[in-house]
């Protein structure tokens, strides 16, 4: 049983309306991106309500509203022992409707200034799954290339190995995997074996 009631957020309607288009425009989960922004924002609550492993963020997935909620047992008032996790079975009666002992319900403890806060991380949780969307999308684009010739741009010398320009990426011609003495200027164009492809946090590593 809930007693939740609903946080307001600046522009939540157009926070919902920009987790659909990106849905739409880049495939990336809109309920992925939420959960993600809840994480981001508990862990920010961290500051506010210590290790309180009660305290959980809610996004409505219908209306946009985000909200703090502390989840609380319902106890016989001669055996309420934790005030941050338990609340008297008077109290709940007074203010909420067929409540019974035992029941557990989420009180709202949003902090005033959490609307800020909850904008700004949205931002930040959207930003990064995009990039990182952006990164599979190119790993997934050279590795389909893996034990293919392509060609690249030189782009410079690394102290002997070449970073190679290959599109959308660079990738690293060491020199183990190049003719005894040859040698290349940067900007000329050059056929390429796709060793390997590696995922890393940057983005591929290609060689």
């Amino acid at each position: 049983m809930a007693a939740r009631k609903k946080a307001t957020v600046n522009d939540r309607t157009e926070l919902l309306e920009a987790l659909d288009e990106l849905e739409k425009e880049k495939q990336i989960s809109k309920e992925i991106i939420i959960q993600a922004i809840e994480s981001s924002l508990l862990a920010a609550c961290k500051d506010e309500y210590g290790k309180s492993d009660n305290i959980k963020v809610i996004f409505d997935r219908e209306t946009g509203a985000i909200g703090v909620y502390a989840e609380m047992e319902i106890v016989e008032d001669d055996l309420l022992e934790d005030e941050t996790t338990q609340m008297a079975f008077s109290v709940a009666d007074a203010k909420y409707k067929n409540i019974k002992v035992g029941d557990v319900i989420d009180i709202e403890v949003t902090p005033k200034n959490f609307g800020r806060i909850a904008a700004q991380k949205a931002k930040q949780v959207v930003v990064q799954k995009i990039r990182e969307e952006e990164r599979n999308v190119i790993f997934n684009q050279y590795y389909a290339k893996e034990k293919d010739v392509v060609t690249g741009i030189v782009q410079r010398y690394i102290g002997r190995n070449i970073s190679v320009n290959l599109g959308k990426a660079d990738g690293i011609l060491n020199e183990s995997e190049m003719v005894k003495g040859e040698h290349f200027r940067p900007t000329e164009r050059i056929k390429v074996y796709i060793l390997e492809v590696k995922n890393g946090s940057k983005g591929p590593r290609i060689l």
